[in-house]
């Protein structure tokens, strides 16, 4: 009876503890740790990879809704421990594709102003973020099966790189508006699991934006609506598909790894055209020796 009563405690006491050590995700320093377990990895040497793969639209008043893009895209990260919570340290790109074939550009022919112009990859480095263990704030909600859906809406209004004088044919307006919509489906269990450092997820990204700088669309009405969905990668960098990996490492090998140190600020689709384009100009500038 003695020996009944003691295991039964024993049982207990491991119930109650397994218990007590669930994150509750109410207090942002375990909404912390669940998100750093989603979006990358407890163990911070490990890179973890975002993909995904969707549909650009052109979205003009009064005209109907035509997909002119295809594209693929991924973010390589990983996160730093700092005293306050924890650095996440990312590179981004984003590869624009024949609407048709799926054949990656350097050029487009644009409807819209009836000419070809030169297409602009995303090369983003950083994108990083400080996260705060006392204040980190990520909403989320409860889905069937054991499901949760954390999400992240990102309106975007600030003062443009690219000023409408000086760029009329890349630029409608001296303020830049946008918005970034994520959502991150994941099995509540993994959060909970405290063996499981990094967990799947599932990812939907939109995004609406104006025109891109270089489809010279000055000021034609009217916006581009990014459709797409993925996941983390669950072996990394070698799950891309090959024709991705071929073409950052002929171009941008340093995309293989997510960045070595924390700096900022973050680069920006219009800003990196800006920078390339004065770049461009100061090359052609330069006398030759």
């Amino acid at each position: 009876m003695i020996k009944k009563l003691l295991l039964s405690i024993v049982a207990t006491a491991a119930v109650l503890s397994v218990f007590s050590q669930q994150l509750d995700l109410k207090k942002p320093a375990d909404l912390l740790t669940a998100f750093v377990k989603i979006r990358g990895s407890l163990d911070t040497t490990q890179e973890t990879v975002v993909y995904n793969e969707g549909t650009i639209y052109a979205v003009i008043p009064e005209q109907p809704i035509i997909a002119i893009f295809k594209f693929q895209l991924y973010n390589i990260g990983r996160f730093q421990k700092t005293d306050a919570g924890y650095n996440l340290l990312t590179r981004e790109m984003l590869l624009y594709e024949d609407i048709k074939t799926g054949t990656i550009l350097s050029t487009w022919y644009n409807p819209y102003i009836k000419d070809s112009v030169e297409v602009l990859h995303v090369w983003n480095d950083p994108v990083n973020s400080i996260n705060k263990a006392d204040s980190f704030k990520l909403p989320f909600v409860k889905l069937a099966n054991g499901h949760l859906c954390f999400y992240a809406d990102i309106p975007l209004f600030y003062p443009s790189p690219l000023k409408k004088l000086a760029w009329p044919q890349n630029s409608r307006s001296d303020m830049y508006q946008a918005a970034e919509l994520f959502q991150f489906f994941v099995a509540e269990k993994d959060i909970q699991n405290k063996k499981l450092k990094s967990i799947p997820f599932d990812l939907s990204w939109s995004r609406f934006s104006d025109f891109l700088p270089w489809m010279k669309m000055g000021d034609q009405p009217g916006y581009l609506l990014y459709s797409s969905r993925g996941s983390k990668l669950s072996n990394g960098w070698g799950g891309l598909p090959q024709n991705i990996k071929d073409f950052v490492l002929a171009t941008a090998p340093e995309y293989r790894h997510a960045p070595a140190i924390y700096s900022a600020p973050n680069m920006t689709s219009w800003k990196y055209f800006k920078k390339l384009m004065e770049e461009r100009k100061d090359a052609t500038a330069t006398p030759h020796q």
